[in-house]
């Protein structure tokens, strides 16, 4: 986005106090996306036209300040309302309810691959594009399925938090990657979520740590990665994402007729809301 597109925006933004709370309410979305399983906040801030400035000041924060600070501030205060907002009703259906919750976060990354695929396909598809979501999700599968195998215990703790703030981060910086996909197999979302919910320090500053480092150290370099090898980049999210779904599947959950039958309602459920939000971002102009 150029300084004179900036300074319009900016000038349009700050004289309409209707257009400062759209902002907002489309930043709220965005936080949204970034803790729901399932739904990629990148995606959304590529589709409501804020990911290409938020990069951009990322990127470079001292000398583009002036210009993008001003219309980024009501997204950032949207997101924060959205994250938290959410964040302790996930916490207890993921508590009450386990298997039909996930159940519906895999219908809801189902639901989205289909948005997904047409995302990574915008600039073409080459071999080199399909040779990386299979590196990918044969990496994801190997690693998840090698600490299954091994019964590896993750126990939550400063180190592990600083992880999921990593996730985090990355699940706004990439377009398409739901930090969910990666903490949902190894039994770190629901204790991190839930810890957000409840405003615990103890995992609000490692996870705040370790998604402000992600931002300083990988903005800059994931933003480079997307412009020069789009394709690559963005097949490799997806084959992360497939596999880590497949992965998350509560198999107990389908042991019996009657909760079998729960389960993949809740899948249907996922894949419908999914794919409405898909039509809804669809009819959004990208800017």
């Amino acid at each position: 986005m150029s300084k004179t597109e900036m300074r319009k925006e900016q000038k349009s933004t700050g004289s309409n106090p209707f257009l400062v709370l759209y902002h907002i309410i489309q930043g709220a979305l965005i936080g949204l996306g970034a803790v729901l399983p399932g739904i990629s906040g990148g995606v959304l801030a590529v589709v409501f036209g804020v990911y290409k400035p938020a990069m951009e000041f990322l990127s470079k924060p001292f000398a583009r300040f002036k210009t993008h600070m001003p219309i980024l501030i009501p997204y950032g205060i949207g997101g924060v309302v959205g994250f938290l907002g959410v964040a302790n009703l996930l916490a207890f259906f993921l508590e009450k309810y386990p298997d039909p919750s996930v159940c519906l976060f895999i219908g809801l990354i189902t639901g989205m691959l289909p948005s997904l695929f047409r995302e990574a396909g915008e600039k073409g598809r080459s071999k080199g594009s399909w040779i990386s979501l299979v590196i990918c999700m044969v990496f994801i599968f190997v690693l998840l399925g090698a600490l299954k195998a091994f019964s590896v215990q993750i126990t939550p703790n400063f180190v592990w938090y600083l992880f999921c703030g990593f996730c985090l981060a990355l699940s706004v910086i990439a377009p398409g990657m739901s930090f969910s996909t990666l903490l949902m197999p190894l039994g770190l979302y629901t204790p991190f979520v839930d810890g957000i919910g409840h405003l615990d320090f103890g995992v609000l500053i490692p996870g705040g740590i370790g998604a402000l480092v992600t931002v300083i150290c990988l903005a800059k370099a994931v933003n480079a990665l997307f412009d020069n090898f789009y394709s690559i980049a963005f097949h490799g999210i997806i084959g992360i994402v497939i596999a880590a779904t497949v992965m998350i599947i509560p198999v107990s959950g389908f042991a019996t007729v009657g909760a079998a039958v729960v389960n993949l309602i809740c899948i249907a459920v996922g894949i419908v809301l999914a794919l409405l939000l898909d039509r809804f971002n669809s009819r959004v102009e990208v800017k």
